[in-house]
């Protein structure tokens, strides 16, 4: 597997203490999915993507894939295909004749796992594989961090979040683990410093949620040593993907699932009583926020 240059921090990190904490960043550590996904993905979506004639049904769609369903959380570039084919399936849009992009050439770049699934990823594989489409999918994405780091600033963390870093500090390995961009994470966490509670800040140059989890974590701790911390399915499955445990912060009972953990969880995590039966009633209702069928179809 080629690892990129990038990610060499992860596999060079060397345990300080025999817990190991990763943390998602959007819409867990901070309340910043909503504004992202509604004010700067979805506006730049219907614009570089000519879906002006169907916006109404494409904001629904990416709002749904990235917010309120099994898919949130996902990376950018698998999301948009998400958000094509809900729109080519749906009765409304068929009728309007609005050409909804194919994207071949986005899909053969999320299958090819030779590149990291970010802006400078699409820009190694459109070198490999020109083609105009590539061009517009890139032009897509800068504009979207160029309109996110024009609009999202002063969103603090959750509440607890600050706190539940503070207490781990000196009982575990803390690193971001998220999708987002390089930049807008450490503009993000050290506008508030909080930066300084983990050792790592791991977006999407470093590689996927579970590439975070195994090169900086896998063979240096126990399993039941370590947990992710997450918003979204993919960030379980990164768990998973390296017999970590996981805390589940559900959408839109943010703030009391940081006191939870903060006043519970972390005690049990620490104590080698999270395991089991505790772990399972919160992944159960977690679940329960993120269904696969869009309420259009339902």
């Amino acid at each position: 597997m080629n690892i990129p240059e990038a990610a060499r921090p992860l596999l060079e990190m060397k345990p300080k203490y025999t817990f190991f904490v990763g943390i998602d960043s959007d819409g867990c550590a901070f309340d910043t999915m909503e504004i992202k996904h509604k004010e700067c993905f979805c506006p730049n979506i219907i614009n570089h993507w000519d879906l002006q004639g169907v916006s109404k049904y494409a904001r629904e769609a990416a709002e749904f894939t990235n917010l309120y369903s099994a898919w949130r959380g996902v990376n950018r570039w698998p999301a948009l295909i998400k958000v094509f084919d809900l729109l080519c399936e749906r009765p409304e849009v068929i009728k309007r004749n609005v050409a909804i992009p194919e994207a071949l050439c986005i899909r053969a770049f999320i299958a090819d796992d030779a590149y990291p699934k970010s802006n400078d990823g699409l820009a190694a594989y459109r070198e490999a594989h020109p083609d105009p489409e590539l061009e517009k999918a890139l032009t897509w994405s800068l504009s979207v961090n160029a309109t996110i780091a024009d609009m999202v600033h002063g969103i603090p963390p959750f509440p607890y979040v600050r706190d539940s870093l503070a207490f781990l500090f000196d009982k575990a390995d803390m690193i971001v683990v998220s999708q987002t961009p390089d930049e807008a994470l450490y503009r993000e966490w050290t506008e508030h410093g909080i930066d300084q509670y983990v050792r790592i800040i791991a977006g999407q140059e470093k590689g996927k949620k579970s590439q975070h989890i195994e090169w900086a974590a896998g063979g240096k701790y126990r399993t039941d040593h370590m947990l992710m911390i997450g918003d979204a399915p993919g960030d379980m499955r990164a768990a998973r993907d390296n017999d970590a445990l996981f805390f589940p912060v559900n959408p839109g009972h943010e703030e009391e699932s940081w006191q939870r953990f903060y006043e519970e969880a972390v005690g049990k995590f620490l104590a080698l009583e999270y395991a089991g039966d505790y772990e399972a009633g919160l992944i159960a209702e977690f679940e329960k926020f993120m269904p696969e069928i869009p309420p259009w179809q339902r």
